[in-house]
């Protein structure tokens, strides 16, 4: 399990695997979500810009869980 932690009200699901390194760039996100498997809070997502708060969890098939938290 990996922690994103943040300081604001929320992080794009593309910032947060950029910070999870999960992918090297911000370029790299679109094309990731299109060919991995990801899942916010159990449900299946696509979208780079999909909110997160504090508390929500991203299983990324292949790289584990990633869960948001207060900095």
């Amino acid at each position: 399990m990996r922690e994103v932690a943040i300081s604001t009200e929320y992080i794009t699901l593309g910032q947060a695997l950029k910070l999870a390194d999960v992918v090297g760039s911000g370029g790299e996100v679109k094309a990731f979500l299109q060919e991995s498997k990801v899942t916010v809070n159990g449900e299946p997502e696509n979208r780079r810009g999909r909110k997160l708060v504090p508390g929500d969890s991203v299983d990324v098939e292949g790289f584990g869980v990633i869960v948001v938290k207060t900095r």
